[in-house]
Order: C-alpha cells, then structure tokens, then sequence
C-alpha cells in the first residue's frame, strides 16, 4: 500500500511517500519558509535529490509544486495518481472530538474548519493539504491523525484551567497539548532504549513551533502547549508564556484592538520580535557575530526549556531522560549546550563533544557521570501517520 504523508506546519511542508507495511520511503521531503520569496525545496527519491531556492507565497502552492514533482515524468516516483492508496494528514488541533486516527469525511472537515481560531496557524494549512489532496488524489482515502490525541491522557488537575467550571464544562476550554505525533514517536523510542517501560521522560520538540511534555510510563502527563498551539515556550514567532494581563493592558491603555494583539503574540512576537529573525539559523549566526538582540533571546529560549524541566521532573517525581528533537533539537548544539549548561541538581551532564557531533540516528550526548540520559532522537512523525493511517486502513 502507498501511503502518502502530508506534514503542514506553520511554515513548513514535511512530506513522504511511504510502502507499507514494509515501511520503504520512496520520496521524501521539506518545503521551508512558506511565504517567502526565498522558501527552500527539498526532494529526495533513491535517483534524484533537489535542493532549490523557489518562491512559495501559501500552502497551496507549495503542495501544487510538491505533487508536480511526485508525478514528473522524469524526476517523480508515480506515473499515475491511481498509484496512492491512501494520504495521511497531520492536523494540528482536534478538540474534544477526536482522539484517534480518522477517515476524513464533510463532517471532519467542517470540525477542523470550525478549530481555526484554536490552531490559526496550522488548522487552516492542514485543511488545505485535504482539500488539494482530495482533488489530486481523488480515489485515495483521506486521512487525519491529530497532534491532540497523544495528549488525551493529561489528568484533569494538569489540563484544567483555574477559572470558572462553566467554561471546562460547557465550552470545553482546557489544555489539549500539541506535537503529539512526535512526543509519542520520540518517547516511545526512548523508552525501548533505555529498557525502562517505568520511566519519567521529558520530550522537547523545538521547531519554529516548540512543545515539551511529561511522558510518565508511556503516557503524556503535563504539556507546555495549551487550549491552543500559543503557549509555553518561546517560538519562532509566538511568545509562548506571558502574563495575560499584558492582553488587557494593551487593549485598554496602548489602543490596539484584540485582534491586533492577537496577531503580535502569534505571528510577530517569539524570536522573530526579539531579534527580527524567526530562523535559529539567523539567529545563531548573527549571535557568533555579536549581536546583542540575538544572544539574549537564546539565552531567554534555552532559560523557559529550563524552567519546565524542572517544573516536570518535579510532577514526576524524578527523570530519566529528556529527549531533544525536530528541526531546532536535533540539530543546534548551541540550544542543547543553553539547555543542560548548569543543570546538575537534576543530573543532567552533557558531552560538549557528542553535543558537537552530528548524526541521523538515536544517540546519547550526556557524560558517561551523567545520572539522566540526555537524548538526541530525530522524529519521525510521517513514519507514525503511515502507521496509523495503514492500521485504520486495513481494519476497515
């Protein structure tokens, strides 16, 4: 069965085509700064690999140029778009509806639609990668699995707001957790090889969006993330965590509207309103130079890591490992460097020398004295949606 996977991030088009259950990738790539006049292209199958600078002003187009190249007589891996079986979509916020991996159908999508305003970064992207995969791919099942559902084992005193019952009751607000593709991925690696089905383990996702949960016995017990994908840390162009009397300060005394709050805390706050760059490759570049603006806001990024894993190590009662991964964890050595530096209450020594070297597989990067592990783990969400999406499939 040919299962293709569309990741649509807030900026950024992860993409496989992937055989199950043989897992064999036949294509795979990333499609980078969406929206820019400079988005970055990579295309990979076992005879062609393409790395180009193009400009990709929306999802859209950059899905019309991914299936381009999937159906190139010449550089594509289909010659026909009978050829897949199946597409599985990432989607950012499932609510309270779903909580495991789903055919799509008008209702699906209409509830998606209607969690807009939860994920106004990711939900409108995942809706477009159905829609244009519905008509591209017309005869294939079309399928969902949510970044909520990993989180749908946080116990009621972790995901519930400290406001009045009424709105958990009534209208559903509480933590949901995002990223659960890859905290489950990546935790369920950890915990095979440290051999430890009891374990506290910490997941830090950091990407241009960036999450960290507390994985307990396989489960997820606390997440940064919460009603929406806006809190916790701070990202590429969020804030994460803020004071919420900040909103009614500038709406009340500074004259902006809330809908223009809204857009500076989610789309021109994080790295990009500290330092004018949303990219950490900018930004550490511009660090080594000197620039004032940019070495604070690493030091600030790697000071709020810090902070949760000593607010998780505490809730678990102990820590085994913490696990960095995605874009920004698998590959600065400076934020890993920011993160463990002064950490040994927790048992937490890194490897200057590991941290330092680079490589594509599970790895360690503590010190041999280190009393917790501190894991490199790529994820691998397409792998986990192929899996889910192959599974739903074959049980009808």
């Amino acid at each position: 069965m040919n299962i293709l996977i569309i990741n649509a991030g807030s900026s950024s088009i992860k993409y496989q085509l992937i055989e199950m259950p043989s897992e064999k990738i036949s294509c795979e790539g990333l499609l980078e700064r969406i929206g820019s006049a400079d988005a970055i292209l990579n295309y990979k199958t076992s005879k062609v690999t393409i790395t180009d600078t193009v400009e990709i002003l929306n999802h859209k187009s950059g899905l019309e140029k991914i299936a381009a190249l999937l159906l190139d007589p010449e550089k594509g891996v289909i010659q026909n778009v009978k050829e897949i079986d199946a597409v599985g979509h990432r989607v950012v916020h499932g609510g309270n509806t779903f909580y495991k991996t789903t055919l799509i159908d008008a209702m699906v999508k209409e509830k998606i639609r209607s969690l807009i305003p939860l994920a106004p970064l990711h939900n409108p992207a995942n809706l477009e990668g159905i829609k244009l995969a519905e008509q591209v791919f017309s005869h294939a099942k079309q399928v969902a699995i949510f970044d909520t559902a990993f989180h749908h084992t946080i116990p009621t005193k972790a995901k519930k707001f400290a406001i009045p019952n009424e709105f958990y009751t009534q209208h559903n607000i509480q933590v949901y957790g995002f990223h659960g593709t890859s905290h489950k991925y990546v935790s369920e690696k950890a915990i095979a090889y440290l051999e430890k089905e009891q374990s506290k383990i910490i997941t830090i996702h950091l990407g241009n969006g960036c999450s960290m949960t507390a994985v307990q016995n396989g489960k997820s017990v606390a997440h940064s993330m919460g009603f929406a994908p806006s809190n916790g840390l701070i990202m590429g162009t969020r804030s994460g965590d803020i004071d919420h009397s900040l909103i009614t300060y500038m709406v009340q005394k500074l004259g902006y509207s809330l809908e223009e709050v809204h857009t500076i805390l989610i789309k021109k706050s994080g790295m990009l309103g500290l330092t004018g760059y949303s990219d950490l490759r900018d930004i550490q570049a511009e660090a080594e130079k000197g620039n004032e603006d940019c070495m604070l806001a690493l030091a600030m990024n790697a000071y709020r890591i810090k902070q949760y894993i000593g607010s998780y190590a505490a809730i678990m009662n102990g820590l085994d490992a913490i696990v960095f991964t995605a874009g920004i964890g698998e590959n600065s050595a400076v934020i890993r460097a920011l993160v463990c530096e002064e950490m040994d209450y927790l048992g937490l020594q890194l490897n200057e020398s590991k941290n330092n070297t680079r490589a594509s597989e599970l790895r360690e990067i503590n010190a041999a004295a280190s009393k917790t592990k501190i894991l490199v783990i790529p994820t691998n969400e397409e792998l986990e949606i192929a899996k889910q999406t192959y599974n739903l499939v074959v049980s009808g």
